[in-house]
């Protein structure tokens, strides 16, 4: 019924190109799926339970606590969805200087500076909030 050519085999499908890869690279652009995609999402998943628990079994004092882990979850789940958006234009092809095609691959740099940028703003409302319940 469904019939692989040995040709589609090893090819990425972008939107309006596909670019022929080689085993390893789609053995990279799979693990890369599996590992980063589910960790991002683990951990927004993470959030919003912790975030669930600070608001049900806490007074409320600390809903402020659970409403920043809360955004902080909304945020890296808007994260891995860039990150995937990103994922998928990875693999590009540019024409050199000399005339040559050249395969180049981009990093996902961008979606962790975004990621490392909110950890940290949300670790430095974490500490405020906290010193303020303190008082």
């Amino acid at each position: 019924m469904f019939r692989w050519l040995a040709s589609d085999r090893n090819r990425y499908h972008l939107r309006a190109r596909s670019v022929v890869l080689s085993s390893d690279e789609i053995i990279e652009v799979r693990a890369a799926q599996r590992t980063f995609e589910g960790a991002y999402v683990r951990t927004a998943l993470s959030q919003f339970s912790f975030a669930l628990i600070v608001l049900k079994v806490f007074t409320a004092e600390f809903y402020s606590i659970g409403a920043l882990f809360a955004v902080y979850g909304t945020g890296v789940l808007f994260i891995s969805l860039y990150r995937r958006h990103q994922g998928n234009r990875q693999f590009f092809s540019e024409v050199g200087e000399d005339g040559l095609h050249r395969r180049k691959f981009r990093t996902s740099g961008n979606a962790v500076i975004i990621l490392t940028a909110l950890s940290v703003a949300a670790y430095a409302g974490l500490i405020v909030l906290t010193l303020n319940l303190a008082q």
